[in-house]
Order: C-alpha cells, then structure tokens, then sequence
C-alpha cells in the first residue's frame, strides 16, 4: 500500500452546524506523517478549511500550509467533510485504515456551473436496523422518515449540456449487489434500492454505498427559473412481508453539476 493516498475530487462541501462539536489540533510532531487539503489547481495548500466527521461530531482545520490530522477514532466506514468559502462541496467515505495513512485532498473552486442544494447530513429509514447492516455502525442522526425531499431553483442552467445530480457521499445501502460487494455482511436479507426523482419523475436507482455518484437528469424534466424537486427515497427489506421494514441510509451533500 501507498503510504500517502492522493484523491483528486470534484467536491467540496459547506457543512451543517453542530453542538458539542470536538476541535482537533495540529500536533508538533511535524508534519511528515499529517494530511493536507490542496487546491486542485496549484498544488497549494489551503489554510482554514474545516474538516468535519458528522456522525462523532468532531471537527478540525487546516493550518496555514493546508495540513491536519485526525486525532479520532471511527467504527467502520464514516463520512468526511471539507468546508472552504469559494471551493466547491466536498465529501467522502473514510474508515480507520484509510484514517491511519496520510492522505493529500485536492478540491477545485466553485464556479456559476454548479449548485448546492443542500449540504447537511440525513438519515433515512425507520431507525431500526441489523448491526450487520452496512456502515451500522456510523448511522447515529434521527431518521426523517422514508424520504427526502428538497425544492430549489435552477436559474443558471445550460440545457444543451448535461446536467447532473451529485450525492457527495451515501452510506448504509443494504442492496443485493452491495451485499455482493463486501458492502454488508447480512446473509439473510437485502433491501431494494434507494429511488432518486426529479420532479416527480424517477431518474435513477442506487445500487451501492459510496461517493460522488452522478445521476443525468433528463433535460425534458427541467424547469428554468420555477422550483426544481429532488426526492429521495430509501429502499425497503426485501426478505421481510410481515410489515414495511425501510432500509436505514445516510447520505450528504447534494449538488447540481452543469
């Protein structure tokens, strides 16, 4: 294994707000053995952006030269946050092995061909669900319920390219193929996929855990200067008949790519 993983990414990200938010620091140790947030671009680092875990509620920011570290611990696969005024949304899936090796994050500068939709972190399900579900363990927010649901208006849209919707990152998806993948360890049931509208038209189905999945909407579907619907809905326990059993998801960061 590299010692030093780098990962270039489209996204950045704007962050919620939380209570009881535990602050890391930059240790003296040097920085051979530390992480860097980077602009894509130049190669430089990026002082003050704010690297968030929302589920443990820690947060901590980079020092002048771009560099922090981590000095948390996480159960499984967790959801990292990055926060920078004027750089676009960020999220990404991280564990305690990734955790434990440095890693170099490029994230590029927002432009008028994107848009946050909404960057906070949900929950989606009934709450109740197998510790060998996936990412069980890192599902902590109270549930919404077995849908999401948000309105916004597309005002500077290019409808002769495509457009896109991006989910920054998602986790808990209990699906046969993620089942498959190693994603979670339940032999014994397996939840249809989580169902992505626009507009009350469904554009897509997802399969499997993870970060930056882009879905195309159909330009046909697009309103230009009225309200735009993205709705989200979690799948359901294909092996249960008794009663509705809702696969429990979180996901964060929604953002149009244009």
């Amino acid at each position: 294994m590299k010692k030093i993983l780098t990962v270039f990414l489209l996204l950045a990200l704007s962050l919620p707000s939380f209570a009881n938010i535990f602050e890391g620091k930059i240790s003296e140790q040097g920085k051979n053995n530390l992480s860097r947030i980077i602009d894509k671009s130049t190669g430089e680092g990026i002082s003050g952006a704010q690297i968030t875990l929302p589920k443990e509620r820690y947060s901590t920011k980079t020092d002048k030269e771009g560099y922090f570290e981590l000095d948390t611990s996480i159960d499984g696969t967790s959801i990292m946050s990055v926060q920078k005024n004027k750089y676009k949304p960020f999220s990404m899936t991280v564990n305690q092995n990734s955790l434990n090796k440095p890693i170099v994050v490029g994230i590029e500068k927002s432009d008028s061909t994107n848009l946050s939709i909404d960057s906070n972190m949900y929950h989606l399900g009934d709450g109740s669900f197998s510790d060998l579900s996936a990412n069980a363990g890192e599902i902590g927010t109270e549930s919404l319920g077995p849908f999401y649901t948000k309105r916004f208006n597309l005002r500077s849209i290019n409808l002769s390219k495509p457009v896109y919707l991006v989910i920054g990152s998602i986790i808990g998806i209990d699906t046969l193929m993620a089942r498959s993948m190693g994603q979670n360890k339940n032999p014994n049931s397996y939840a249809s996929p989580p169902e992505v509208y626009f507009n009350g038209n469904k554009i897509s189905e997802i399969q499997i855990n993870g970060d930056g999945q882009k879905i195309k909407i159909p330009p046909s579907l697009i309103k230009k200067n009225r309200p735009n619907e993205v709705t989200i809905k979690t799948g359901r326990n294909l092996m249960q008949t008794s009663y509705i059993d809702y696969d429990d998801i979180e996901f964060m960061n929604l953002m149009i790519e244009n």
